[in-house]
């Protein structure tokens, strides 16, 4: 797909510690693709993933899709935004526990700073539920702010904390 002449991948990260947590990720990821303007190109493994952040919370399952878009980054997320309430997401607090997360990590090269639209996603390089996704479809792609690729920013990560497991089938 190509907007104003020039194709851009977005890479979104796909959530859930609430419910069905696998059919709720492969749910979210189908209502993405048929979004006008959007076709997923790639998807990582989902993975079972310890929560960060916060205690007491059911551990997560993450992926993250590749997604070839053709409409802007504040569209999309406006998108993404309705799929998590059409799933049931109810935003009280942050990092409570949810049906579904959508959020936007690369949109392209591009940087954008916004009231409430960031990206690339802000926290993405110190989290191992989405690098190791991220690593698993594009080791050698470049953080367009901190100019490492996936794959270096995976291996400058401490060892310690963040699980991340393959789901077996997924």
């Amino acid at each position: 797909m190509k907007v104003n002449g020039m194709s851009r991948k977005a890479f979104i990260g796909v959530g859930s510690n609430l419910g069905d947590k696998i059919t709720n990720c492969l749910t979210a990821m189908a209502r993405v693709d048929r979004t006008p303007g959007c076709r997923i190109s790639a998807r990582s493994g989902l993975f079972r993933t310890e929560p960060v952040g916060v205690q007491g919370h059911d551990w997560y399952a993450n992926a993250v899709i590749a997604v070839d878009v053709a409409i802007p980054a504040r569209p999309l997320l406006e998108r993404l935004l309705s799929i998590e309430v059409e799933m049931g997401r109810k935003r009280k607090r942050k990092w409570d526990p949810r049906t579904i997360d959508l959020d936007i990590l690369l949109f392209g090269q591009e940087v954008i700073d916004e009231k409430d639209l960031t990206v690339p996603h802000p926290l993405m390089h110190l989290r191992k539920f989405v690098l190791v996704p991220m690593v698993q479809l594009v080791p050698d792609l470049r953080h367009p702010v901190l100019h490492h690729t996936m794959k270096e920013l995976l291996d400058n990560l401490p060892g310690e904390g963040q699980a991340v497991i393959p789901l077996e089938g997924a």
